[in-house]
């Protein structure tokens, strides 16, 4: 490939670009109006305009972006995460186009999109799966007597979903036909399809997926594990590698049913098999199958961290026919590292979007710490989209060391202009449960039901250190300029904030 066209935005297109620049490869964006001053749109070689705002209106569009292809004369084409990167007619009409997709092709991504078609595939092919039904009689008698044998709790899933969308958990029977209609409902509006799947309700499980990589010349391998267990409405917010319980036992024995998935499907690019893990008392845990995403994770950073491969670098490399860089021998990860989403959203307010324009940015550095982020100072955080500004990875030699690196660069945080969930993030990593690596998916729905945040920085604060931010700040009376000094986050106390001054008038 010479030319690539990076149908996504925000930070995602900003980590696509920096490994095309390292790979020799020009890259090309797309931009919403809401997005035309971003930063990747600005570094990238050329941009054309998709349209309005709203993803329907602009990334969803697979016709303009075939169209800004032809255009920007692009011969391949990184879908990112989100939007169309798991569409598998999106990835054929790249094809039909003479594209390279840099992804799997749109058969692999239709076949493994589909859960009850995938559940069936990979428990033939020796994979561990929830008990439950995945077939494709989908009458209510048909139902209901599989529920009737499953038992409670059990979980009806909707078949093309995820994301919790089509999902309902049943714990009486005689409201089981309520739940799989409002289930299938859901799952027609959100996905066009009201198939549904039923499993066995896993009681306090958690979280754990495989990296893996495939390439044209059959190679298959995993990169090791991350823990997603810490997740909010069945969206992940933090994620961690290696997990904290996993015995080299357990592991080999998930990375051996990961890399069977990636054969199975023959698999080619980046992909996670993601795995439902139970503690059992006395017992090895067991673990089962939950699906495949065909793509980048957002989470990538963090086996990043710990394998110190670049895995976007390997995306450009399989796309361009060549094999995996690495034999699964010659991985070999190490040291921990932990990730978490700062989102535009205000926990106070029960975790509503915050938009507008971002007064001051200052993320945090020092040893370990990286940030991914298509935001800056001035940015304008716009309605239509996920409203994730960044994310925080930090890595040690040890998990404590990385928490602890991580707590710090969450105290060093700054974003004037929109609420962030930054102090909810800060106490949940502070939670003695949560160091001690006791984490299962219904972790905050049992540990911050009811959290708010402890206090707050008074409105005429932010106000005044918005001020500073777009101000020259006065020298004082002995000619050193005034400034701000940090001992501590500035959501927990007023006290933590020194010396705001501003230019006097």
């Amino acid at each position: 490939m010479n030319r690539l066209l990076i149908a996504n935005r925000g930070e995602i297109a900003l980590r696509i670009i920096r490994a095309c620049r390292e790979h020799g490869v020009s890259p090309v964006a797309v931009y919403s109006d809401a997005d035309r001053n971003a930063p990747y749109v600005a570094l990238a070689d050329s941009a054309f305009r998709l349209g309005p705002g709203p993803a329907t209106e602009s990334y969803l569009r697979m016709e303009l972006l075939l169209e800004a292809a032809r255009t920007l004369g692009a011969d391949a084409v990184h879908p990112g995460y989100g939007f169309l990167s798991e569409n598998a007619d999106f990835a054929d009409a790249c094809a039909a186009a003479g594209l390279t997709f840099v992804g799997p092709s749109g058969p692999v991504i239709r076949a493994l999109g589909d859960k009850s078609t995938a559940k069936r595939r990979m428990g033939a092919a020796g994979v561990p799966v929830v008990p439950g039904y995945a077939g494709e009689d989908q009458s209510a008698e048909r139902l209901r007597a599989e529920a009737q044998s499953l038992g409670t709790p059990l979980l009806i899933k909707a078949s093309a979903g995820g994301g919790g969308r089509g999902m309902r958990r049943v714990d009486d029977l005689a409201e089981f036909d309520a739940l799989w209609d409002e289930a299938r409902r859901e799952a027609t509006s959100a996905f066009g399809d009201g198939r549904v799947l039923l499993e066995r309700y896993v009681l306090r499980p958690r979280h754990v997926e495989f990296q893996i990589f495939g390439d044209t010349h059959g190679n298959v391998v995993h990169l090791g594990e991350r823990e997603c267990s810490i997740q909010r409405r069945h969206q992940k917010i933090l994620e961690e590698s290696p997990s904290p319980v996993l015995t080299p036992a357990v592991r080999a024995r998930m990375a051996e049913a990961a890399v069977t998935v990636g054969r199975t499907a023959g698999y080619v690019g980046a992909g996670t098999v993601e795995f439902l893990l139970e503690e059992r008392d006395g017992e090895e845990p067991a673990f089962y199958f939950l699906e495949v995403n065909t793509r980048l994770q957002v989470e990538h950073p963090v086996t990043e961290s710990v394998t110190r491969q670049d895995l976007v670098r390997w995306q450009l490399r399989v796309a361009d026919g060549e094999p995996l860089p690495l034999t699964q021998e010659q991985i070999e990860p190490a040291g921990h590292a932990i990730e978490v989403r700062i989102y535009a959203e205000d926990p106070a307010t029960g975790f509503l979007p915050s938009v507008g324009t971002i007064a001051r940015w200052e993320p945090p550095a020092g040893p370990g710490i990286r940030v991914d982020s298509g935001y800056e100072t001035g940015s304008v955080v716009p309605p239509f989209y996920d409203p994730m500004l960044a994310k925080l990875i930090a890595s040690g030699a040890t998990r404590s060391e990385a928490i602890d690196r991580l707590e710090r660069a969450l105290c060093e945080f700054v974003v004037i202009g929109v609420r962030t969930n930054i102090p909810y993030l800060l106490a949940i990593v502070r939670d003695s449960a949560f160091r001690a690596g006791e984490m299962t998916t219904g972790f905050l729905a049992e540990r911050f039901a009811g959290w708010k945040p402890a206090g707050g920085v008074p409105v005429e604060v932010l106000l005044a250190l918005a001020a500073e931010a777009a101000l020259p700040a006065a020298p004082t009376p002995g000619g050193e300029t005034a400034r701000r000094v940090r001992r501590t986050a500035p959501w927990e106390t007023i006290d933590g904030w020194q010396n705001v001054k501003l230019r006097d008038e």
